[in-house]
């Protein structure tokens, strides 16, 4: 669930950026007392996904406007379907117009791929995760869409779990520590709710980890022979993840390998914003 202080500082920026002095054209060319209605409108099929940020570039653009939404965050639709219905002062309604498309277009986006993504996995037992590879200042909102399109969301910062990825291991090895036993003394200083992932990218660092009680495996990049041999090298002991090559051509196979996760930085970094737009009525 999105906070409401949340969409109002995402939002209400949107707002500012798009019309930090007021929207020249609708008030100097529109009666100010003059009403509107539209719809928002599929264009294409999709799972749609935003529908309290699009309600919320409204509100905070003028109360008075309502927003009557049809569909709910995960629902699919098809090409001419009616999303929502925007009602108000016509002024208001323009103005808030674009940026609220915006949004409903890229979240619908987000969970439309990452519909996808989950139903070439289906049957495996494998869950489609995002990453951290999302819009600056727009984590939130994606990854409430990737939810909404069925996927699983990962950490969603820096602060909420260790994850040891390459790099970071290059530095423990060039200072000359032990992998083990740098994640052990870790794991003495953590909270005892706080989750530990690895990434590796040869089987051969795979024991190590697991004796530093790593509680993810993530196996970045592997072969599907490697995966294979990486699930049943850590037999149970921990949570495997596979990353890296994820396309909806390879996800598939790497889910048959037998992994637990697979993360898709795609589902952010490359959905495209879905065609919806926004029809006034005209009576």
């Amino acid at each position: 669930m999105l906070t409401r202080a949340t969409l109002t500082r995402v939002v209400g920026a949107a707002l500012e950026e798009d019309a930090p002095w007021g929207d020249l054209t609708s008030t100097t060319l529109l009666p100010a007392g003059a009403t509107a209605t539209a719809d928002l409108v599929a264009r294409e099929p999709g799972v749609f996904s935003g529908g309290e940020v699009f309600a919320a570039a409204f509100s905070l653009t003028d109360p008075e406007v309502t927003v009557d939404l049809h569909v709910g965050d995960g629902d699919a639709f098809v090409a001419e379907d009616v999303l929502a219905t925007v009602t108000g002062p016509a002024r208001s309604l323009l103005t808030a117009e674009r940026v609220a498309l915006n949004f409903a277009q890229r979240m619908s986006g987000v969970a439309t791929l990452t519909a996808a993504y989950v139903r070439a996995v289906e049957g495996t037992g494998a869950r489609i995760a995002d990453t951290r590879k999302t819009t600056p200042g727009l984590r939130a909102l994606e990854r409430h869409a990737v939810a909404a399109g069925g996927g699983r969301n990962h950490r969603f910062s820096l602060s909420d779990a260790v994850m040891a990825k390459d790099n970071h291991l290059a530095v423990l090895q060039r200072t000359g520590q032990d992998l083990a036993t740098a994640l052990r003394d870790a794991l003495s200083r953590l909270p005892h709710t706080a989750h530990v992932v690895v990434e590796v990218d040869r089987l051969d660092q795979i024991p190590a980890v697991l004796d530093g009680g790593a509680h993810t495996v993530l196996l970045d990049n592997f072969s599907l022979d490697d995966l294979r041999e990486g699930v049943a090298l850590i037999a149970g002991r921990a949570t495997v993840e596979a990353s890296g090559g994820v396309d909806l051509d390879t996800v598939r196979a790497i889910a048959e390998t037998g992994v637990d996760v697979i993360s898709v930085g795609a589902l952010t970094h490359s959905a495209r914003a879905l065609d919806l737009g926004l029809d006034l009525r005209i009576d």
